[in-house]
């Protein structure tokens, strides 16, 4: 068998469908992903086949989260349209994720072979209710539709409308943990469990050396998104008043320390499974990636959430008594002590211990195997 997956977007995106594709690897499906360049070296790691699509996302960071600019949507569709055909042909299967705008061609591509489509959301936010389909199928139709239905016709395909329910499918995947994110009882999808690989990767000789040379610190980090102005700063002011070092993620902002004291280290990539369950309380944006992870590690949070579904995971760790939900996406060393004297407290270490012994462990063995049933039956 063989399965192709498709995703544009920030890290959180991709992730999931690798950790599927590599569990369905494992499995002895032949599993290759589309997806732009910036994520070759994880996907090698992953020993994931890739095939380029779409311009670089890292390119255009500071757009994440707005809609797409409309000179570039009749661009962006005929380039996956260019690219999809000869990496669609033969497999039996397809699971996209990420844009819309990609997710459209992807579908129409598997529909033009015959083959079944499915459409994965790391967040329920992202599934939309019955009450909002309507508006979002009108945006959708009017910024797609036209170029849309000139690239299906290009392969004999007929226009086709409700271009958001066209891409999420009636049935959408949903990748995230019930107890962390549960779907809507009316929002018709399957849920699996989150889609996180065991990270089995070493952490680096610098960064194994200053978590040994004293107590847990403070992880700083704002992923493959934006982070507000003077975050760094505010953040090693803040976790130095509590008497903590800290570590910085650089991250797609290029976030860097302040100074030069020992008592931080500025990191690059890095195994978030192993490092946070070696520090003291993760401080981050909210992506439905980080916040599955940190969860599962029993870590203390301080979320500061920028865009998307990122204040919905807020209000859920929040909400489950594992950590802060920053008021606002623009914090201040104030702001970050006041949180910080919450999330360094025992009972919400203890909370976050407990929570996390609750966070299922087998989302990718649930979706690979109701993939392969699926698919199995599609063919019968």
């Amino acid at each position: 068998m063989r399965v192709l997956f498709w995703s544009y977007g920030p890290r959180g995106d991709i992730e999931p469908l690798v950790a599927l594709a590599a569990q369905l690897r494992d499995l002895g499906v032949q599993a290759q992903m589309c997806a732009p360049s910036d994520f070759v070296t994880r996907l090698a790691e992953a020993g994931v086949p890739l095939a380029l699509a779409g311009r670089s996302v890292l390119a255009g960071a500071s757009g994440l989260g707005g809609p797409p600019e409309p000179g570039h949507v009749a661009a962006e569709l005929a380039e996956q349209f260019d690219t999809l055909p000869a990496a669609a042909r033969g497999c039996d299967a397809v699971v996209a994720g990420g844009l819309l705008s990609g997710a459209i061609a992807v579908h129409s591509v598997a529909e033009k072979l015959g083959i079944p489509y499915f459409y994965a959301v790391p967040s329920p936010l992202l599934l939309v209710s019955p009450a909002q389909r309507d508006q979002y199928n009108h945006g959708a139709d009017q910024m797609f539709g036209p170029p849309l239905d000139e690239q299906r016709a290009a392969i004999g395909l007929p226009p086709v409308r409700s271009l958001f329910d066209y891409c999420r499918t009636d049935r959408p995947w949903l990748a995230a943990d019930p107890v962390l994110a549960r779907a809507p009882s009316d929002s018709g999808a399957r849920q699996t469990g989150a889609w996180v690989r065991p990270d089995e990767r070493p952490l680096a000789a610098e960064l194994a050396a200053f978590l040994a040379a004293g107590p847990p610190p403070v992880y700083v980090g704002f992923g493959s998104g934006p982070a507000p102005a003077g975050v760094a700063g505010a953040a090693v002011e803040a976790v130095r008043a509590h008497g903590h070092r800290v570590i910085l993620s650089a991250g797609w902002a290029g976030l860097s320390l302040p100074d030069d004291r020992d008592d931080c280290l500025a990191v690059g990539e890095v195994n978030q499974q192993v490092l946070f369950r070696r520090v003291a309380a993760v401080v981050h944006h909210g992506g439905a990636g980080t916040t599955h992870v940190a969860t599962q590690a029993g870590v203390p949070q301080i979320v500061v959430p920028q865009i998307a579904d990122q204040p919905y995971f807020a209000e859920r760790v929040a909400g489950l008594g594992i950590g802060v939900a920053h008021d606002g996406p623009a914090p201040t060393a104030a702001s970050l002590s006041a949180a910080l004297a919450t999330v360094l407290a025992p009972e919400t270490r203890a909370r976050a211990a407990a929570v996390a012994g609750s966070i299922r462990s087998d989302g990718t063995t649930v979706a690979a195997r109701t993939l392969l049933d699926v698919v199995s039956r599609a063919s019968v």
